[in-house]
This record gives structure tokens, sequence and C-alpha cells, in this order.
């Protein structure tokens, strides 16, 4: 019933998206460019907003075609290393003689894109040769394509940095630390050439006890049997066109958000008030995880050059609450 009743209230916001979307284009042309608040502001803020509630199920591009490698600038291409029904790994390629620390790039799959670490691959570019799991939507994934469990995702990981070679590092962002770091183990066990020099695991649940939050709380509050009969079920999907499409992770993506409710509700009002206030890059480019990097890069030494060599080293990133 929740992916049905989702499906209806997205089908009846089509329309009301698309009105405030023009809406919000109308107001804006009558403030000329203002930047100063005002009702009018205001009120494109607003439309703003609703024009862009709802999720998309087409990938955004990652728009990086340039990037400054020290006081020079190089063209970026997107080129897709191993490509596999569940995601492609995906190479950051620049116009560089330079060599760079090869870093995988392992971004979450929560009911959103990887696109979403769009402003951490830019900057990581400046100094690494970055990839990235550019996972796939899963409702465009045949049925025969098999599952995608715990298992096959990390086997995905061991996959990609073995299509990468020998001496590349991993940096994993909130969902997959853990199959990152079972990935990593797994290869040191079996002598695999191609594990990963470092490991850096950002806001990932690794030991959620350093940090505790209420999902602690839920955890000891209910048996393991609890947990398998309410939190896991399968997706439905419905038949489009003659192909099959599963119906899109936003229940996972809606429990992604509610863990830091707080957090996601600051985000959105810093959106409308750089949207009232004229500041389009500011809305453009506003991102938790880009805060997060940066500060944690500058703060605690996420993948700092280790001098000539320039190899980051791996160290500890944001706490699970920073997300």
């Amino acid at each position: 019933m929740l992916y049905q009743a989702y499906q209806a209230h997205s089908d009846i916001m089509v329309p009301v998206r698309a009105l405030a979307g023009m809406a919000a284009k109308t107001v804006g042309e009558r403030l000329n460019g203002s930047a100063r608040p005002s009702p009018l502001s205001n009120l494109t803020a607003a439309y703003e907003l609703i024009a862009r509630a709802g999720l998309t199920h087409a990938r955004p591009p990652y728009g990086i075609d340039s990037v400054m490698v020290g006081n020079r600038e190089v063209a970026v291409t997107e080129e897709a290393a191993d490509v596999t029904p569940f995601g492609t790994l995906l190479h950051f390629k620049k116009d560089n003689e330079q060599a760079q620390p090869r870093v995988l790039l392992i971004a979450p799959l929560s009911g959103h894109f990887a696109t979403l670490l769009r402003a951490t691959v830019r900057t990581m570019l400046a100094e690494h040769d970055v990839y990235i799991t550019d996972w796939h939507n899963a409702r465009d994934v045949p049925v025969a394509d098999g599952r995608f469990g715990f298992d096959e995702y990390t086997a995905r990981l061991i996959r990609f940095l073995e299509t990468m070679g020998p001496g590349a590092h991993i940096v994993a962002v909130c969902q997959p630390c853990v199959a990152a770091l079972v990935a990593a183990a797994v290869m040191a066990q079996a002598d695999n050439p191609a594990a990963p020099r470092s490991m850096t695991l950002m806001a990932g649940p690794i030991d959620t006890r350093v940090n505790p939050t209420k999902v602690n709380e839920l955890a000891k509050g209910k048996p393991i049997d609890w947990f398998e009969h309410n939190l896991i079920a399968s997706v439905p999907h419905r038949y489009v066109g003659g192909g099959r499409k599963v119906y899109p992770g936003f229940v996972q993506l809606a429990a992604f958000m509610s863990m830091n409710i707080e957090r996601h509700v600051k985000a959105h009002q810093e959106l409308y008030e750089n949207l009232a206030r004229g500041e389009a890059a500011k809305a453009a480019h506003q991102g938790v995880l880009r805060r997060i990097f940066r500060r944690a890069r500058s703060q605690r030494g996420v993948l700092p050059g280790d001098g000539a060599a320039g190899v980051p080293r791996a160290r500890a990133g944001a706490r699970p609450t920073d997300l």
C-alpha cells in the first residue's frame, strides 16, 4: 500500500509541480535579477521549493567538465571503466600527465543516485584520480539479472577494485561503509593484489556505540526476529511498455532522512533562504556531503598527501550524526 500511495501522490503532484515551476519563472522575471528580499522573492522561493518536491527516476548529470589541478585548469571526461547490470565503475578521466593517487569513491545505494556526491568528486579531483560506483536505477534492471543483496554488493566492489588494479584507495560514504570494510577484509585475507592501499569510511555505521543515536535504542529494544518480519520485504513492481519497472526506493530514502530530520529540515530552510535572496549559485551547489568532506579534510586529515609520494592516508571521517 505504501508504494501504491506514493505513486498516486506522485501522479497528482506532476501538474502541481509544473504549475509551480511556471509561476516561479514568471514571478522571477518580474524581480529582474534583484537579490533584495521582498514578498515577490519569498513567493518565488516557495514556488521553487514546490517545483523541486518529488523524486526523479532519471540520473542527473555530474556536470564536471573541468577542474583546477594546481594552477592549471584541465578537462574532465567521464569514461565507463566497467559496466554491470546494477552499476557502472565511472572514471573521471583528466587531461593531466601528472600521476595522482587512484581513489574509488563508493557512493550510497539508498534510494538516490551517486550524483549526490558530485561536489565531493569535484573536490577530490584536484589531487586524485577519481572513480565512483555509479549505481543504476533498480527500476530499470531486468529480473533476469538476478538479486543484488549484500553479498553481490560486496562482490561488485571487489570487481571494481580489480578493474582499477593494485594500489588504489577507497573512500566510502555512509551506507556502503560496512560493505567496503568487508570487501577490503576479504581481499586482504585472499592476498588479492588489488586490495585497497588505504580505506576512509565517512559517516558509516561501523560501530554505532561510539556515537549512539535513536537507532541504538531501537536496536536494543526489539528482538532480531522483529527486524526480520518488519524491515525486510520485497519491493513491488509493475510492467510498463513491456518492461519491468520496480517502484522507487522512497521508503529507504525517507528512512535515511528520518535518522537526522533536524539536519534535513535545516537544509531545506537554507535552500529557501538562498532562493529568496536570489543566490542561485548557493542553492544549486548546496550539499551536506560537500561540507562534511571539506571539514573532515581540513580538521581530521582525510586523504592528505604524505609528501613526495602524494599517497593518501586512511583516517576516520565524519560521525554518523553528521548526515
